[in-house]
Parts: structure tokens; C-alpha cells; sequence
């Protein structure tokens, strides 16, 4: 096996923000030497990695460069150039999750067209070249209020998504390629994380329960396990297999789903990395998404996935009205409860709705650690000096 503990081995890391700072947790205490590439000089990785290169994630040289300059390559964020990592593949680096799995999971539209053709069970979804073509389609009655629309690209934390009510609301759209859902009235957001190494071992996350900023459509709590009965549970924990089995992933897969009124089990997007819904991993779990990451790239067996105690995450955005340098108002006061660790992002600068960090609720009972996230939630402000 190869060695990467204490080794010459590089390891590349695309995207330095709080998942790549996060992941440094981790090959740190493995002792593997990490290079990460990220736009912002001021990036949360940027002080605390073995080595840092400041670029565009979609310059097609600046990422074939990079990928030139290490020995496997993996990603905190899915908008980077594929043709470049199509490139490096080709010669021969090592690169995961797969540059054919991002690029499918990069586009909205392809994503939704890989579970129609794959029998995943998803929301029903109309694809748009432009935002003309959509208003096209509306007017002639192809397409009824309300939907959900969403862009193709690009979209993150709560941009890039909106439920379309009225015509006005089509109005302010941006215009490129797009799809359309139907709203689904659903009881609850879920997600499960699987990790899948080289080799094909496979290992499941429980499934946690998400709830939602109604105004930033953004999580403010991640609860495991979800309050949910165990078969729908099971049942999701299936659905997400039979995604990472689809795309014969390699790495972390975050899958997110519907739980429709009849208990039925939807999928909404996926994301080829550590993702939010799996922080409370770090305080909750025997083994936290950030390690099984790298043991699932490194095709080193995977760790237990069974949480210890209930976790909840509850996420630090900038509260509304600042923006400036930041400060976390009331902090002591959480750190006084038991069973909350706060996680800070490095994020000098705040601005509303910014992810700046999340809290971690840990308890034997999930209702009362639900309680506590409460009362965290609304005793820390994310302010401006």
C-alpha cells in the first residue's frame, strides 16, 4: 500500500474555504502533506496548510498547473474546470471524486436527466436552454405556478434556487440555462452521506433531518438522527446507495431528498464532497465525514459511520443589517452549556447570510438536544465591530 503518513506524498485539495479548512483537521493528524488551491489570499485554508497557491478554480491552466504539482487530486467545491481535470486524468493523476462524476453533478439539468435515465426517483422537471425559453413555455400554458426554479450552475447556500408564485416573480430571473420542479409538499428535508473507496466498500451515514431559513433558504439546523420511522429511514439510506452505486463514486457523496407527504423518498441534488449536512460528524460520529473523506479517496478502509450520542448542527450566518469585520456576540454564554463546541471559519469579514462557522449540540436525547440548539441559536449574534 502506498504510504501517505509522514511521506513525500502531496495531496491537492481544490477550494480552500471551511471544508478544506476542516479536512486540515484531519491530514493533519495523519501527518499527510496538503496543497490546496483557492482564488481569496484570505482564504479560510489559506495560514494553516502545508502549502498554499492563490488561482482561479476555473482557469483551465491554473487548475492543470496545480494538478501538476501534486499526487491526487480532490475537491471542497464542484465549480472548478473539468476540461483541465479531464486533462490531468488523462495523463495519469489520480482524481476523486471522478471528473466525470462533477461534471455531471456541476449541471442542475444534467444531474436531474443521470436520475430519470438511472430509476432514482426524483421531482418531476422541465429543462430550459435560457429564461426566454421558459417564459415561452409559460405563456403557452406548458408549464403552471407555482415551481420551483432552478439555476443550472452555480447555484450554493439558497442562491441559484426560487419558488416562482407569480409572473412578476419570473421577471427578476437571471437568463441562462435552467430547470423548472414541480413543489413537491414535503414533510421533511433529509440527507444521507455515503462514502465509497476504490475498491467498492460503501458505508452509510444515519439519515439526518434538515430545517431551513425560510428567507435565506439556507439550513439553520442539522438534526441526527432524523425524526423520522425507521423504514423511511431505511429507506433513504437504500435510495443514496443506489445514487453513489449509479455514479460508481469514489469519495463522499451528499445526498439530499424530499420526504413527501406519503413518505415517499425524492431526490433533490447531490454534492461530491463533505457537505453541512454531515458536521455534527465531528463531535457525534465514531468516524466524522472530513477523515472518511480521505480514507475513501485513499482507498484506505472506512471507519465506522454510527453516531456515539444525537448531534445537532446549528449554522453561524451573518445576521442581517452588518457588514465589516466580525464579531461573535455572546459566545461565552454557549460555551457555559454543556455538549456545545463552536466552530469558527476564519472568515475575517462578515456579511448577511455569510456561512461564518456552525455550533455543534451533542446530548443523549435528540429532542433535548434540539432544545439547547434553540437556545444556542438564539443567544450568538454573527455581527460587525
Amino acid at each position: 500500500m502506498k504510504n501517505y503518513f509522514s511521506s513525500n506524498f502531496k495531496l491537492g485539495v481544490l477550494g480552500g474555504g471551511q471544508l478544506g479548512r476542516m479536512l486540515l483537521t484531519e491530514t493533519q493528524k495523519f501527518d499527510i502533506y496538503t496543497v490546496i488551491l483557492d482564488a481569496s489570499k484570505d482564504a479560510p485554508c489559506a495560514q494553516i496548510c502545508n502549502e498554499f497557491h492563490q488561482g482561479d478554480l476555473l482557469d483551465f491552466d491554473t487548475v492543470y498547473n496545480f494538478g501538476k504539482k501534486v499526487d491526487l487530486l480532490t475537491i471542497e467545491i464542484e465549480n472548478v474546470n473539468i476540461e483541465a481535470l479531464e486533462k490531468l486524468e488523462s495523463e495519469g493523476l489520480a482524481i476523486y471524486p471522478k471528473p466525470k462524476n462533477i461534471k455531471t453533478i456541476q449541471n442542475k439539468a444534467s444531474q436531474k436527466l443521470f436520475y430519470v435515465d438511472n430509476n432514482i426517483p426524483t421531482a418531476d422537471f422541465s429543462r430550459f436552454t435560457s429564461l426566454e425559453e421558459l417564459k415561452h413555455s409559460f405563456n403557452n400554458e406548458a408549464i403552471e405556478l407555482p415551481f420551483v426554479w432552478k439555476s443550472a450552475r452555480f447555484g450554493y447556500d439558497g442562491t441559484g434556487v426560487k419558488i416562482v408564485r407569480t409572473l412578476d416573480d419570473l421577471s427578476n430571473l437571471p437568463k441562462g440555462e435552467c430547470i423548472t420542479e414541480k413543489l413537491i409538499p414535503f414533510k421533511n428535508e433529509l440527507a444521507v452521506i455515503v462514502a465509497r473507496n476504490k475498491n467498492g466498500q460503501t458505508k452509510i451515514y444515519p439519515v439526518v433531518e434538515m430545517e431551513f431559513h425560510p428567507e435565506a433558504n439556507q439550513v439553520e439546523y442539522v438534526i441526527c438522527p432524523a425524526r423520522i420511522d425507521q423504514k423511511v429511514a431505511e429507506k433513504a439510506q437504500e435510495i443514496a446507495l443506489k445514487v453513489a452505486d449509479a455514479f460508481n463514486f469514489v469519495g463522499l457523496l451528499a445526498v439530499e431528498m424530499f420526504q413527501t407527504k406519503e413518505d415517499k423518498i425524492l431526490v433533490n441534488e447531490v454534492a461530491p464532497r463533505t457537505h453541512n449536512s454531515g458536521h455534527y460528524s465531528i463531535e457525534a460520529s465514531y468516524t466524522n465525514q472530513f477523515e472518511q473523506h480521505l480514507r475513501s479517496i485513499l482507498n484506505l478502509p472506512l471507519g465506522k459511520t454510527e453516531s456515539k450520542v444525537a448531534g445537532i448542527m446549528v449554522n453561524l450566518v451573518g445576521e442581517e443589517g452588518y457588514t465589516g469585520d466580525v464579531v461573535y456576540e455572546n459566545i461565552e454564554s454557549i460555551l457555559e452549556i454543556d455538549g456545545v463546541t463552536p466552530h469558527i471559519y476564519g472568515k475575517k469579514l462578515t456579511k448577511p447570510f455569510r456561512k461564518m462557522g456552525h455550533v455543534t449540540i451533542v446530548h443523549e436525547d435528540v429532542n433535548t438536544a434540539r432544545e439547547i440548539a434553540q437556545k444556542v441559536k438564539e443567544t450568538v449574534r454573527v455581527i460587525a465591530k
